[in-house]
Order: structure tokens, then C-alpha cells, then sequence
């Protein structure tokens, strides 16, 4: 599977669908609070997108365009965006994501206040999943070996 097919119906499918799928995660993250979705679910969906190129194009294709670096990275990010919001509002003098502690910081109510800090937790959340399916995927597929995995085995 790490080989490209070159399946011209497989490619252009994915090509047309994974541009929709990435669009609809960030669709559910952003409908989350309202209706069933959210960071998990939004990760999880821009993962699929990622496994479709992964299907119609080979690693290969993924790895230069999204390298084992940049997952890595982004892993990191999100639990630093949801621990970084956590830790803003107990400095300001709240509870652990006691999201209206952040009106003291941007101009507006502490209603609004919490949308915003629910809003950067679950785009933490969703990089975080999207990152570590990917990562779990990729270990599987190469089966840990052969190629460098995301757990810096050889």
C-alpha cells in the first residue's frame, strides 16, 4: 500500500471528495457546541481525508506533502492550545477552562467570553486527534518498521 496505484478513477475521486471532507470537519468543529460534533469528531473526520490520499496516492504522496515532522508538531500543538487556554484562565484568576475568566482579556461579556475559549479548545482538540490518528494509521500501515514512524522507531 505504500506504493501509488495510479488508478486514474481512485485518484480523481479522492481529489474531488477530500477538499468536501476537510470543509465538513471544520463544519462539525465549528457547529459542535450547537448540535452533535466537535473537536473530536472534526479530527477525526479530517483524518479520513488524509487516509483517502493515502488510498488513492500512496505514502509517499502524504509524507511529502504532510511529513512525519509536521504531525509531530501539530500533536503537540493542540494539547499546548487546550492546556494553554486551561492555564490562561487560572492566571486570571479562575478555575482550570473557566472560559469567562477570559473577559478580563478580550473585549467583550464573559457569555461570549466562554464561546471563544470553548471555540480555541476544540480547534486544539481537533488538531490533537487529527494528528494522533494519522500517527496511529501510519504506524500501522508501515507496521512500525522500514520506515521512520511517528514514535521515532526505524
Amino acid at each position: 500500500m505504500t506504493e501509488r496505484w495510479g488508478d486514474l478513477i481512485v485518484e480523481t475521486i479522492a481529489r474531488l471528495l477530500v477538499p468536501f471532507q476537510q470543509l465538513y470537519s471544520l463544519y462539525v468543529l465549528a457547529h459542535g457546541h450547537s448540535s452533535p460534533g466537535g473537536g473530536f469528531q472534526g479530527g477525526c473526520i479530517f483524518a479520513a481525508s488524509l487516509v483517502l490520499l493515502i488510498v488513492a496516492y500512496g505514502t509517499r504522496e502524504l509524507r511529502r506533502r504532510f511529513p512525519e515532522r509536521a504531525i509531530l508538531v501539530l500533536c503537540a500543538l493542540g494539547v499546548f492550545i487546550y492546556a494553554a487556554v486551561g492555564w490562561l484562565c487560572l492566571f486570571l484568576g479562575g478555575n482550570f477552562l473557566d472560559y469567562s475568566q477570559l473577559s478580563k482579556l478580550l473585549p467583550t461579556d464573559p457569555i461570549m467570553a466562554r464561546y471563544y475559549g470553548m471555540a480555541a479548545v476544540e480547534v486544539g482538540v481537533q488538531i490533537t486527534v487529527m494528528a494522533i490518528m494519522m500517527a496511529i494509521f501510519l504506524e500501522l500501515l508501515t507496521g512500525g518498521g522500514g520506515q521512520k514512524g511517528c514514535s521515532g522507531n526505524s
